[in-house]
Protein backbone atom coordinates (compact mmCIF):
# COMPACT_ATOMS: atom_id res chain seq x y z
CA UNK A 1 0.00 0.00 0.00
CA UNK A 2 1.08 3.43 -0.23
CA UNK A 3 2.28 5.82 2.18
CA UNK A 4 -0.86 7.90 2.21
CA UNK A 5 -2.85 4.49 2.30
CA UNK A 6 -0.99 2.90 5.03
CA UNK A 7 -1.60 6.06 7.19
CA UNK A 8 -4.99 6.25 6.36
CA UNK A 9 -4.80 2.10 7.55
CA UNK A 10 -2.96 3.24 10.88
CA UNK A 11 -6.12 5.64 11.70
CA UNK A 12 -8.68 3.15 11.25
CA UNK A 13 -6.80 1.04 13.17
CA UNK A 14 -6.75 3.39 15.85
CA UNK A 15 -10.05 3.11 15.69
CA UNK A 16 -10.25 -0.21 16.57
CA UNK A 17 -7.62 0.40 19.32
CA UNK A 18 -4.52 -0.54 17.84
CA UNK A 19 -1.71 0.98 14.65
CA UNK A 20 0.78 -2.03 14.87
CA UNK A 21 1.42 -4.07 11.75
CA UNK A 22 3.43 -7.40 12.58
CA UNK A 23 5.05 -8.61 16.18
CA UNK A 24 3.41 -6.27 18.00
CA UNK A 25 6.00 -2.94 16.43
CA UNK A 26 4.04 0.04 16.03
CA UNK A 27 3.34 1.95 12.90
CA UNK A 28 5.98 5.02 12.53
CA UNK A 29 4.92 8.16 11.91
CA UNK A 30 5.76 7.72 8.08
CA UNK A 31 3.38 5.40 7.40
CA UNK A 32 5.52 2.51 5.72
CA UNK A 33 5.73 -0.58 7.00
CA UNK A 34 9.10 -1.96 4.67
CA UNK A 35 11.67 0.78 5.21
CA UNK A 36 15.60 0.59 4.02
CA UNK A 37 17.64 3.54 6.53
CA UNK A 38 20.44 4.66 4.43
CA UNK A 39 23.51 6.28 6.29
CA UNK A 40 24.61 9.14 3.68
CA UNK A 41 27.63 10.87 3.98
CA UNK A 42 28.24 14.40 3.57
CA UNK A 43 24.31 14.84 1.94
CA UNK A 44 25.12 18.64 1.58
CA UNK A 45 27.48 21.51 2.32
CA UNK A 46 25.99 21.83 5.77
CA UNK A 47 25.89 18.71 7.18
CA UNK A 48 28.34 15.82 7.07
CA UNK A 49 25.71 12.93 7.62
CA UNK A 50 22.21 12.22 7.25
CA UNK A 51 20.21 8.85 7.65
CA UNK A 52 17.51 8.73 5.02
CA UNK A 53 14.18 6.06 5.21
CA UNK A 54 13.36 4.57 1.91
CA UNK A 55 10.29 2.94 0.61
CA UNK A 56 11.49 -0.25 0.19
CA UNK A 57 7.78 -2.32 -1.06
CA UNK A 58 7.80 0.00 -3.94
CA UNK A 59 11.46 1.36 -4.23
CA UNK A 60 11.11 5.23 -3.70
CA UNK A 61 12.75 7.63 -1.60
CA UNK A 62 9.57 9.57 -1.38
CA UNK A 63 5.68 9.20 -0.22
CA UNK A 64 2.78 9.00 -2.24
CA UNK A 65 2.36 11.66 -5.28
CA UNK A 66 5.46 12.99 -4.21
CA UNK A 67 4.16 13.76 -0.77
CA UNK A 68 6.60 14.22 1.34
CA UNK A 69 9.63 14.17 -1.31
CA UNK A 70 12.05 12.49 1.65
CA UNK A 71 12.05 10.96 4.76
CA UNK A 72 14.97 11.31 7.65
CA UNK A 73 15.47 10.29 11.18
CA UNK A 74 15.14 13.52 12.57
CA UNK A 75 17.40 14.53 15.22
CA UNK A 76 20.47 13.14 13.84
CA UNK A 77 23.96 15.16 13.79
CA UNK A 78 26.63 12.67 13.79
CA UNK A 79 29.64 12.93 11.06
CA UNK A 80 30.48 10.73 8.44
CA UNK A 81 28.17 7.86 9.82
CA UNK A 82 29.76 4.00 8.39
CA UNK A 83 27.85 1.73 9.86
CA UNK A 84 23.89 0.83 11.29
CA UNK A 85 24.16 -2.12 13.93
CA UNK A 86 20.28 -3.46 12.99
CA UNK A 87 18.23 -4.50 15.97
CA UNK A 88 14.65 -4.54 14.42
CA UNK A 89 13.94 -7.21 17.49
CA UNK A 90 14.32 -4.00 19.67
CA UNK A 91 13.08 -1.31 17.23
CA UNK A 92 16.54 0.09 17.43
CA UNK A 93 19.54 1.11 14.77
CA UNK A 94 22.97 2.14 16.58
CA UNK A 95 24.94 4.19 14.43
CA UNK A 96 28.36 5.06 14.47
CA UNK A 97 29.82 8.54 12.80
CA UNK A 98 33.49 7.87 11.61
CA UNK A 99 33.86 11.21 11.26
CA UNK A 100 33.33 12.15 15.09
CA UNK A 101 33.40 9.12 16.80
CA UNK A 102 29.55 9.39 17.46
CA UNK A 103 27.40 6.41 18.45
CA UNK A 104 23.60 7.31 18.07
CA UNK A 105 20.84 5.40 18.94
CA UNK A 106 18.16 5.52 16.61
CA UNK A 107 14.25 4.68 17.26
CA UNK A 108 12.80 2.70 14.39
CA UNK A 109 9.01 3.32 15.82
CA UNK A 110 9.56 6.68 16.38
CA UNK A 111 12.24 7.47 13.27
CA UNK A 112 13.82 9.60 15.38
CA UNK A 113 17.29 9.72 17.47
CA UNK A 114 16.45 7.83 20.81
CA UNK A 115 19.95 9.23 22.35
CA UNK A 116 23.25 10.13 21.51
CA UNK A 117 24.43 10.57 25.22
CA UNK A 118 27.22 7.64 24.28
CA UNK A 119 28.88 9.70 21.73
CA UNK A 120 31.28 11.79 23.98
CA UNK A 121 32.18 8.34 25.48
CA UNK A 122 33.24 6.16 22.86
CA UNK A 123 37.32 7.56 23.52
CA UNK A 124 37.32 8.82 20.21
CA UNK A 125 37.35 7.54 16.93
CA UNK A 126 36.95 3.67 16.41
CA UNK A 127 37.53 1.14 13.79
CA UNK A 128 34.88 -1.32 15.18
CA UNK A 129 32.26 -0.73 17.38
CA UNK A 130 29.35 -3.06 18.84
CA UNK A 131 26.42 -2.57 21.44
CA UNK A 132 24.63 -5.41 22.97
CA UNK A 133 21.16 -5.97 22.37
CA UNK A 134 20.24 -4.95 26.04
CA UNK A 135 21.65 -1.88 25.26
CA UNK A 136 23.87 -2.45 28.86
CA UNK A 137 27.04 -2.41 27.30
CA UNK A 138 29.14 -0.97 24.26
CA UNK A 139 32.49 -2.51 22.58
CA UNK A 140 35.02 -0.25 20.73
CA UNK A 141 38.25 -0.49 19.12
CA UNK A 142 39.28 3.04 19.79
CA UNK A 143 42.48 4.32 17.69
CA UNK A 144 43.29 5.45 20.84
CA UNK A 145 44.91 2.09 20.94
CA UNK A 146 42.37 0.76 23.70
CA UNK A 147 38.97 -1.35 23.63
CA UNK A 148 36.92 0.76 25.41
CA UNK A 149 34.14 -0.59 27.49
CA UNK A 150 31.25 1.57 28.15
CA UNK A 151 29.29 -0.25 31.63
CA UNK A 152 25.42 1.53 30.48
CA UNK A 153 24.92 -0.56 34.10
CA UNK A 154 26.93 1.81 36.35
CA UNK A 155 27.81 4.49 33.95
CA UNK A 156 31.02 4.26 34.05
CA UNK A 157 33.59 4.21 30.65
CA UNK A 158 36.70 2.15 30.70
CA UNK A 159 39.99 2.85 28.38
CA UNK A 160 41.54 -0.95 28.48
CA UNK A 161 44.83 -0.68 26.33
CA UNK A 162 45.14 -2.46 23.97
CA UNK A 163 48.13 -1.78 21.20
CA UNK A 164 46.96 -2.09 17.80
CA UNK A 165 42.91 -3.08 18.57
CA UNK A 166 41.08 -2.85 14.98
CA UNK A 167 38.29 -5.26 15.88
CA UNK A 168 35.99 -6.17 18.56
CA UNK A 169 33.24 -9.28 18.24
CA UNK A 170 30.22 -10.26 19.96
CA UNK A 171 28.02 -13.05 21.04
CA UNK A 172 24.46 -12.67 20.23
CA UNK A 173 23.37 -12.82 23.51
CA UNK A 174 25.73 -9.89 24.94
CA UNK A 175 28.07 -12.00 27.41
CA UNK A 176 30.79 -12.21 25.34
CA UNK A 177 33.32 -9.80 23.60
CA UNK A 178 36.52 -10.49 21.93
CA UNK A 179 39.29 -7.92 20.81
CA UNK A 180 41.05 -8.50 17.78
CA UNK A 181 44.98 -6.87 16.97
CA UNK A 182 46.07 -6.03 13.42
CA UNK A 183 49.52 -8.14 12.25
CA UNK A 184 48.47 -10.23 15.96
CA UNK A 185 48.18 -14.27 17.25
CA UNK A 186 46.52 -13.29 20.07
CA UNK A 187 43.10 -12.67 20.66
CA UNK A 188 41.69 -10.71 24.03
CA UNK A 189 38.57 -10.58 26.12
CA UNK A 190 37.33 -8.24 28.70
CA UNK A 191 35.68 -9.19 32.05
CA UNK A 192 33.45 -7.27 34.15
CA UNK A 193 35.13 -7.74 38.08
CA UNK A 194 33.31 -8.51 41.31
CA UNK A 195 34.03 -6.03 44.57
CA UNK A 196 36.51 -8.42 45.55
CA UNK A 197 38.13 -8.53 42.68
CA UNK A 198 38.52 -4.88 42.47
CA UNK A 199 39.79 -4.70 45.64
CA UNK A 200 42.45 -7.39 45.17
CA UNK A 201 43.25 -6.33 41.70
CA UNK A 202 43.73 -2.98 43.16
CA UNK A 203 47.43 -0.98 43.36
CA UNK A 204 48.82 -1.32 39.99
CA UNK A 205 49.99 -4.58 37.47
CA UNK A 206 51.75 -6.38 40.59
CA UNK A 207 48.83 -7.22 41.73
CA UNK A 208 46.81 -8.25 38.68
CA UNK A 209 46.27 -12.26 37.40
CA UNK A 210 49.06 -12.55 34.93
CA UNK A 211 47.04 -13.12 31.93
CA UNK A 212 45.22 -9.69 32.76
CA UNK A 213 46.69 -6.96 29.71
CA UNK A 214 45.16 -3.73 31.42
CA UNK A 215 42.95 -3.18 34.35
CA UNK A 216 40.97 0.05 34.66
CA UNK A 217 41.01 2.66 36.87
CA UNK A 218 44.31 1.04 37.88
CA UNK A 219 43.45 2.54 41.50
CA UNK A 220 39.92 0.44 42.38
CA UNK A 221 39.49 -1.59 38.92
CA UNK A 222 35.99 -2.38 37.56
CA UNK A 223 37.26 -4.05 34.76
CA UNK A 224 39.79 -5.81 33.24
CA UNK A 225 41.83 -7.13 29.67
CA UNK A 226 42.82 -10.68 29.61
CA UNK A 227 44.57 -12.47 26.85
CA UNK A 228 42.85 -15.72 25.92
CA UNK A 229 46.19 -17.22 25.66
CA UNK A 230 48.62 -16.05 28.13
CA UNK A 231 52.21 -16.29 27.11
CA UNK A 232 52.66 -18.30 30.87
CA UNK A 233 50.11 -20.28 30.23
CA UNK A 234 48.13 -18.65 33.16
CA UNK A 235 44.56 -18.15 32.97
CA UNK A 236 41.88 -15.60 34.14
CA UNK A 237 42.16 -16.73 37.69
CA UNK A 238 46.14 -17.04 37.57
CA UNK A 239 46.17 -21.11 37.47
CA UNK A 240 48.62 -22.59 35.09
CA UNK A 241 46.96 -24.49 32.17
CA UNK A 242 49.56 -26.22 30.28
CA UNK A 243 50.50 -24.85 26.28
CA UNK A 244 49.20 -21.66 25.40
CA UNK A 245 46.17 -21.54 22.02
CA UNK A 246 48.01 -20.83 18.92
CA UNK A 247 45.81 -18.20 16.47
CA UNK A 248 47.10 -17.40 12.61
CA UNK A 249 46.50 -13.85 12.50
CA UNK A 250 42.60 -13.97 13.60
CA UNK A 251 40.63 -11.04 12.85
CA UNK A 252 36.72 -11.84 13.73
CA UNK A 253 35.00 -14.11 15.38
CA UNK A 254 31.00 -15.83 15.19
CA UNK A 255 29.17 -17.71 17.16
CA UNK A 256 27.49 -21.04 16.78
CA UNK A 257 23.59 -21.55 17.04
CA UNK A 258 22.86 -22.76 20.33
CA UNK A 259 25.97 -19.64 21.44
CA UNK A 260 28.08 -22.33 23.83
CA UNK A 261 31.17 -21.98 20.64
CA UNK A 262 32.82 -19.29 19.45
CA UNK A 263 35.06 -19.67 16.08
CA UNK A 264 37.51 -17.67 15.69
CA UNK A 265 38.44 -16.96 11.68
CA UNK A 266 42.22 -16.87 11.21
CA UNK A 267 43.09 -14.71 8.38
CA UNK A 268 46.20 -16.56 7.66
CA UNK A 269 48.17 -15.63 4.34
CA UNK A 270 45.67 -13.01 3.37
CA UNK A 271 47.02 -10.85 6.89
CA UNK A 272 50.35 -11.68 6.33
CA UNK A 273 50.13 -15.22 8.40
CA UNK A 274 50.26 -18.92 7.43
CA UNK A 275 47.45 -20.55 7.47
CA UNK A 276 43.59 -19.72 7.12
CA UNK A 277 41.85 -21.42 10.05
CA UNK A 278 38.64 -21.67 12.20
CA UNK A 279 39.64 -22.26 15.72
CA UNK A 280 36.47 -23.77 17.99
CA UNK A 281 36.67 -21.60 21.42
CA UNK A 282 34.11 -22.46 24.45
CA UNK A 283 32.09 -19.47 25.43
CA UNK A 284 31.80 -20.43 28.88
CA UNK A 285 35.19 -19.46 29.92
CA UNK A 286 35.45 -16.23 28.28
CA UNK A 287 31.63 -14.81 29.51
CA UNK A 288 32.09 -10.61 31.09
CA UNK A 289 29.06 -10.28 33.68
CA UNK A 290 30.37 -10.98 36.92
CA UNK A 291 30.21 -14.70 38.08
CA UNK A 292 29.00 -16.21 35.33
CA UNK A 293 31.94 -18.00 34.05
CA UNK A 294 32.67 -21.65 33.63
CA UNK A 295 35.47 -23.83 32.82
CA UNK A 296 38.59 -23.11 31.33
CA UNK A 297 40.24 -22.75 27.33
CA UNK A 298 41.51 -25.52 25.79
CA UNK A 299 45.15 -26.65 25.19
CA UNK A 300 46.66 -26.77 21.80
CA UNK A 301 48.70 -29.50 22.97
CA UNK A 302 48.85 -32.43 25.34
CA UNK A 303 49.46 -33.16 27.97
CA UNK A 304 47.96 -30.36 29.32
CA UNK A 305 48.73 -29.19 33.31
CA UNK A 306 44.48 -29.57 34.32
CA UNK A 307 43.40 -32.74 33.97
CA UNK A 308 41.39 -33.82 31.97
CA UNK A 309 43.13 -32.50 28.56
CA UNK A 310 40.95 -30.08 26.50
CA UNK A 311 42.36 -30.20 23.10
CA UNK A 312 41.70 -27.16 20.72
CA UNK A 313 39.86 -27.77 17.64
CA UNK A 314 41.08 -26.15 14.38
CA UNK A 315 39.19 -26.11 10.94
CA UNK A 316 41.83 -25.70 7.90
CA UNK A 317 39.96 -23.11 5.30
CA UNK A 318 41.64 -23.46 2.33
CA UNK A 319 40.05 -20.68 0.65
CA UNK A 320 40.84 -18.45 2.98
CA UNK A 321 39.03 -16.69 6.54
CA UNK A 322 37.91 -13.07 6.85
CA UNK A 323 34.29 -13.57 7.35
CA UNK A 324 31.80 -15.79 8.22
CA UNK A 325 27.62 -16.72 8.86
CA UNK A 326 26.77 -19.05 10.64
CA UNK A 327 23.07 -21.06 9.64
CA UNK A 328 22.38 -24.29 11.96
CA UNK A 329 24.79 -26.76 10.96
CA UNK A 330 26.61 -24.74 8.33
CA UNK A 331 29.19 -22.52 7.91
CA UNK A 332 29.96 -19.99 4.98
CA UNK A 333 33.23 -18.71 4.84
CA UNK A 334 34.76 -15.90 3.29
CA UNK A 335 38.15 -14.67 2.14
CA UNK A 336 40.76 -14.01 -0.15
CA UNK A 337 43.09 -16.69 -1.56
CA UNK A 338 46.83 -16.32 -2.75
CA UNK A 339 46.72 -16.65 -6.74
CA UNK A 340 50.15 -18.23 -8.23
CA UNK A 341 50.56 -15.03 -10.25
CA UNK A 342 50.58 -13.07 -6.67
CA UNK A 343 47.27 -11.53 -6.36
CA UNK A 344 44.39 -12.31 -4.24
CA UNK A 345 40.81 -13.94 -5.54
CA UNK A 346 38.05 -14.44 -3.44
CA UNK A 347 36.96 -17.49 -2.41
CA UNK A 348 33.78 -19.23 0.00
CA UNK A 349 34.18 -22.08 1.38
CA UNK A 350 31.28 -24.32 3.19
CA UNK A 351 32.05 -26.19 6.57
CA UNK A 352 29.66 -28.69 8.05
CA UNK A 353 29.39 -27.81 11.86
CA UNK A 354 28.16 -31.27 12.67
CA UNK A 355 32.11 -32.61 12.43
CA UNK A 356 33.83 -29.56 11.91
CA UNK A 357 35.02 -30.73 8.28
CA UNK A 358 35.37 -28.91 5.16
CA UNK A 359 32.49 -30.35 2.74
CA UNK A 360 33.72 -32.08 -0.04
CA UNK A 361 34.04 -30.36 -3.54
CA UNK A 362 31.60 -32.43 -6.21
CA UNK A 363 32.24 -31.81 -10.13
CA UNK A 364 29.01 -29.42 -10.14
CA UNK A 365 29.61 -28.17 -6.94
CA UNK A 366 33.20 -26.61 -6.17
CA UNK A 367 34.49 -26.13 -2.77
CA UNK A 368 35.09 -23.57 -2.41
CA UNK A 369 34.00 -21.48 -4.52
CA UNK A 370 34.75 -18.66 -6.61
CA UNK A 371 33.76 -15.46 -5.32
CA UNK A 372 34.20 -11.38 -5.69
CA UNK A 373 37.69 -10.05 -4.69
CA UNK A 374 37.90 -7.96 -2.15
CA UNK A 375 40.88 -6.09 -0.35
CA UNK A 376 42.76 -8.88 1.44
CA UNK A 377 41.62 -8.73 5.58
CA UNK A 378 39.41 -6.61 4.99
CA UNK A 379 35.68 -6.05 5.57
CA UNK A 380 33.39 -7.55 3.69
CA UNK A 381 29.43 -8.11 4.54
CA UNK A 382 27.63 -11.62 4.15
CA UNK A 383 23.96 -11.86 4.58
CA UNK A 384 20.78 -14.61 4.42
CA UNK A 385 18.00 -13.30 2.02
CA UNK A 386 15.22 -14.76 0.26
CA UNK A 387 14.97 -17.84 -2.13
CA UNK A 388 18.15 -19.91 -0.35
CA UNK A 389 20.42 -17.16 -1.16
CA UNK A 390 23.36 -15.88 0.47
CA UNK A 391 24.85 -12.04 -0.69
CA UNK A 392 28.44 -11.04 -0.18
CA UNK A 393 29.77 -7.45 -0.54
CA UNK A 394 32.95 -6.77 -0.87
CA UNK A 395 35.85 -4.07 -0.90
CA UNK A 396 38.68 -3.36 -3.19
CA UNK A 397 37.41 -6.03 -5.69
CA UNK A 398 39.08 -4.22 -8.45
CA UNK A 399 42.73 -4.65 -7.02
CA UNK A 400 42.43 -8.44 -7.36
CA UNK A 401 42.52 -11.61 -9.61
CA UNK A 402 39.82 -10.73 -11.83
CA UNK A 403 40.82 -7.21 -12.73
CA UNK A 404 44.07 -8.49 -12.98
CA UNK A 405 43.21 -10.85 -15.99
CA UNK A 406 40.86 -8.39 -17.36
CA UNK A 407 37.67 -9.76 -15.92
CA UNK A 408 35.77 -6.52 -14.20
CA UNK A 409 33.86 -7.93 -12.08
CA UNK A 410 31.73 -6.10 -9.32
CA UNK A 411 31.92 -6.18 -5.48
CA UNK A 412 28.89 -8.12 -5.28
CA UNK A 413 28.02 -11.71 -5.28
CA UNK A 414 24.72 -14.11 -4.94
CA UNK A 415 25.66 -17.78 -4.03
CA UNK A 416 21.93 -20.46 -4.17
CA UNK A 417 22.61 -22.50 -1.33
CA UNK A 418 20.45 -24.84 -2.64
CA UNK A 419 22.01 -25.67 -5.98
CA UNK A 420 25.85 -24.53 -4.67
CA UNK A 421 26.68 -22.25 -7.43
CA UNK A 422 27.24 -18.59 -7.60
CA UNK A 423 24.79 -16.81 -10.19
CA UNK A 424 25.86 -13.21 -9.81
CA UNK A 425 28.81 -11.52 -10.36
CA UNK A 426 28.24 -7.86 -11.36
CA UNK A 427 30.10 -5.52 -13.67
CA UNK A 428 32.20 -3.25 -11.71
CA UNK A 429 30.47 -0.16 -9.87
CA UNK A 430 32.46 0.22 -6.94
CA UNK A 431 33.18 -1.17 -3.18
CA UNK A 432 30.55 -3.21 -1.78
CA UNK A 433 29.89 -1.22 1.48
CA UNK A 434 26.82 -2.26 2.79
CA UNK A 435 23.76 -4.83 2.21
CA UNK A 436 20.45 -5.08 3.59
CA UNK A 437 17.60 -8.21 3.12
CA UNK A 438 14.51 -7.02 2.38
CA UNK A 439 13.02 -10.28 3.54
CA UNK A 440 9.40 -11.56 2.03
CA UNK A 441 9.81 -8.77 -1.01
CA UNK A 442 12.52 -11.11 -2.80
CA UNK A 443 14.81 -8.62 -2.67
CA UNK A 444 18.32 -6.96 -1.47
CA UNK A 445 19.49 -3.70 -1.00
CA UNK A 446 23.53 -2.86 -1.60
CA UNK A 447 25.54 0.15 -1.32
CA UNK A 448 28.13 0.01 -4.17
CA UNK A 449 30.57 2.87 -5.32
CA UNK A 450 28.82 5.85 -2.39
CA UNK A 451 25.07 4.82 -4.31
CA UNK A 452 21.64 2.63 -3.34
CA UNK A 453 21.00 -0.74 -5.72
CA UNK A 454 18.67 -3.46 -5.73
CA UNK A 455 18.80 -6.68 -7.10
CA UNK A 456 16.27 -9.46 -7.32
CA UNK A 457 16.53 -12.70 -4.66
CA UNK A 458 15.22 -14.66 -7.35
CA UNK A 459 17.61 -14.15 -10.37
CA UNK A 460 19.80 -11.03 -9.05
CA UNK A 461 19.03 -9.51 -11.69
CA UNK A 462 18.91 -5.20 -10.83
CA UNK A 463 15.42 -3.60 -10.31
CA UNK A 464 15.66 -0.23 -11.10
CA UNK A 465 16.68 1.89 -8.70
CA UNK A 466 16.35 5.59 -10.10
CA UNK A 467 13.72 6.38 -7.31
CA UNK A 468 15.79 5.40 -4.16
CA UNK A 469 19.22 7.34 -5.63
CA UNK A 470 20.30 9.64 -2.61
CA UNK A 471 21.89 13.15 -2.29
CA UNK A 472 25.63 12.25 -0.81
CA UNK A 473 27.40 9.16 -0.39
CA UNK A 474 25.99 6.17 0.82
CA UNK A 475 27.67 3.82 3.14
CA UNK A 476 25.56 1.54 5.11
CA UNK A 477 22.13 0.12 4.81
CA UNK A 478 19.59 -1.73 6.69
CA UNK A 479 16.25 -3.16 7.09
CA UNK A 480 14.68 -1.70 9.30
CA UNK A 481 11.56 -3.94 9.63
CA UNK A 482 13.40 -7.22 9.30
CA UNK A 483 12.04 -10.19 11.37
CA UNK A 484 15.48 -10.63 13.37
CA UNK A 485 18.85 -8.65 14.10
CA UNK A 486 20.68 -11.07 11.92
CA UNK A 487 19.68 -8.92 8.65
CA UNK A 488 22.47 -6.25 8.37
CA UNK A 489 25.92 -8.19 9.51
CA UNK A 490 28.46 -5.60 10.04
CA UNK A 491 29.95 -7.07 13.19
Amino acid sequence: MSAVAALGFAVALAGCGGTTYFAGRSLPPSGLTNRVLVAIQNPNDLYKGALQILDAYYDTRSGYNAKPASFFITGYSGALPSTIQNMPEEQLGVVFGSGDGSLTMVNYAKESISSSDTSTQLNGIASSVFMTRSQSYIFAASQSQALTVIDRTNGGSYPLGLPGIYRVSVNPGGSVALAFVQNSNYVYYPRKLTSAQTSSFSGGPGNWPKAAVDCEPQTGPGWCLFQAQSPDAVDATGNFYGAPLVFDRPVKAVFSADGSTAYVLNCGPECGGTTSSITLLPVAPLIFPQGQQSGLLPCNAAPCARPPAVPMTTIRIPGGASNALVTTSTMYVVGQRLMPDGYFGGFMTVVNLTNNTVVPSTGSSPNPVSISDGMPGAVSRILQADDNTLWIAMTKCNQGERFYNEQPYGCLTMYNTSTSQVVLLEPYIGDGTGIAAVTGLHKIYSVQGGQVYINSTVDGSSIDNQYVTVTGTAYDVAYMDAVTDTDNTVY
